[in-house]
């Protein structure tokens, strides 16, 4: 995988989000109201070339500091910086010097829209495979961000194991990418188009998991998903039976995290307090917490929770002293309304499903639930695809 066709490709044959060849790039369509008031207050110029995949704006970050791997333009950067407050930083991170020029200098320009005292966002040129030789200090960031980035690293795992690096104990990775149900062939990998459209560099579903693993996150969490669409004819001959999803997940920093998910007997409330998240908080597409509640949890719950920026919102029960088996969790990963990916026209769910002593509502809502081992986002997401690309393999 070539970095200069990467480069150029973002740097001189994209002009702009409407040059892209699917529809990896998201609308304002359906986003929460608080993120489309703070895109609003981002520049128009840094808006239109964003090459982005979902929303990487994690929760409770304020004053903290945060890291945007492949930031680009800086959407999402600026996005964070009034979420972080005047207190709080944000560092950008890209390797196009054409994008990073655009990001500069619209600095100053945020800094008043915010009404800060001093700008509380700056942006470096690097590499996001090789941030050890950047001047960030280990262990010196809350949250890591992504959006649509890391599946054009030639070395993905050397990003995610220097964002472990780079993360403090409990921090996270929360990012978007690109993923496919299959391994793809090097024609498909090595192609400029497909490979700058974000599809030659995904990787496969169960190459990811094992990967993050291999980087000391050991459990991830996926938090929502949706089908791409390729509207190239060329690409679309190219790449036959392959099928490709956008994702976002999140990766903790945690430790002693076990493989799967097992049942303590935990259970987990939230208190509220998080800003925008007054009636409920989802860590992840199998994990919500209605505020009030109390929720059965598993340990890789619980200790997440714990560890984390979130402690702070929880009402944490239980401890460890006592095994009951496998903790229960969901056939799918996408049962939640939130994905469309499972059911892309919102289709109402036929029936009612149990989960870990929850019910779920019609329309696949769940009225508070637990969370779902790794291996189970699997087998989910072989069973999504088929559902929601029957035309598939």
């Amino acid at each position: 995988m070539s970095t200069e066709v990467v480069r150029d490709y973002y740097g001189k044959v994209l002009q702009n989000s409407t040059d892209l060849k699917t529809n990896a790039c998201c609308t304002s369509d359906g986003l929460p109201d608080f993120v489309k008031r703070t895109l609003s207050n981002v520049h128009d110029e840094v808006l239109a070339k964003f090459y982005g995949c979902g929303t990487v704006l994690p929760e409770a970050v304020e004053g903290a500091r945060v890291l945007d791997l492949g930031c680009g333009t800086g959407r999402d950067a600026y996005a964070l910086a009034q979420m972080v407050g005047p207190e709080g930083e944000v560092v950008g991170v890209d390797m196009t010097d054409e994008q990073l020029a655009v990001a500069e200098k619209h600095v100053e320009w945020h800094r008043q829209r915010f009404g800060y005292a001093s700008a509380n966002t700056r942006f470096m040129k690097g590499y996001i495979e090789k941030l050890s030789e950047l001047d960030l200090p280990p262990s010196s960031f809350d949250a890591i961000v992504s959006n649509c980035v890391v599946n054009l690293s030639p070395d993905k795992g050397a990003v995610l194991r220097g964002a472990y690096d780079l993360l403090k104990p409990g921090g996270e990775m929360y990012f978007a990418d690109v993923y496919a149900d299959r391994r793809l062939d090097e024609d498909i990998k090595q192609h400029p188009v497909v490979l700058g459209e974000c599809l030659g560099g995904a990787l496969y579903w169960s190459d990811f998991i094992e990967i993050a693993r291999q980087s000391g996150f050991k459990d991830p969490r996926l938090v929502e998903a949706r089908p791409l669409e390729v509207h190239d004819p060329e690409i679309t001959e190219m790449i036959g039976a392959a099928r490709f999803v956008s994702a976002t997940y999140r990766l903790f920093k945690v430790s002693e995290l076990e493989s799967g998910c097992e049942n303590y007997g935990q259970t987990a409330m939230y208190r509220g307090g998080v800003a925008n998240h007054d009636s409920s908080l989802q860590l992840d597409s199998d994990s919500v917490f209605p505020l009030g509640q109390i929720v059965p949890v598993s340990g890789n719950t619980h200790r997440i929770l714990s560890a984390s920026r979130f402690g702070r919102f929880f009402e944490l029960i239980g401890n460890q002293n006592s095994h009951y088996g496998v903790f229960p969790r969901s056939r799918s990963i996408w049962r939640l309304g939130k994905s469309r990916l499972l059911n892309p026209k919102n289709q109402p769910a036929a029936e009612l499903f149990k989960r870990g002593g929850q019910l779920l509502d019609h329309q696949g809502k769940s009225k508070g639930h637990t969370c779902c081992s790794p291996s189970s986002f699997l087998q989910g997401v072989r069973s999504a695809i088929k559902t929601a690309m029957p035309n598939g393999p």
